[in-house]
């Protein structure tokens, strides 16, 4: 599966996770609001990570393409702080 190929079904997978699940507060999120902060191909296997323009949800999604298997799997996390390490 090539790049874009990949980032349009995981947008697709995780809009469709997310709305699956979201509580009675949460809009429903749409692809145009998820962006890629990382992404990587490694032999046939694909792994992203997304995030969204929402002010002040957190929400972090990582997803991974196991392309032997055909399958996708996502991790949603939520970010609880941001820290200053001084050096």
């Amino acid at each position: 599966m090539g790049d874009q190929e990949f980032v349009t079904a995981a947008k697709k997978a995780i809009v469709k996770a997310f709305n699956e699940r979201k509580g009675p507060l949460h809009p429903q999120l749409k692809e145009e609001e998820l962006y890629v902060v990382w992404l990587v191909k490694a032999l046939q296997n694909n792994k992203a990570l997304l995030s969204t323009s929402r002010s002040g949800d957190g929400l972090y999604f990582e997803i991974t393409n196991n392309g032997d298997k055909n399958e996708m799997y996502l991790d949603v996390y939520k970010k609880q702080e941001n820290i200053r390490v001084p050096y």
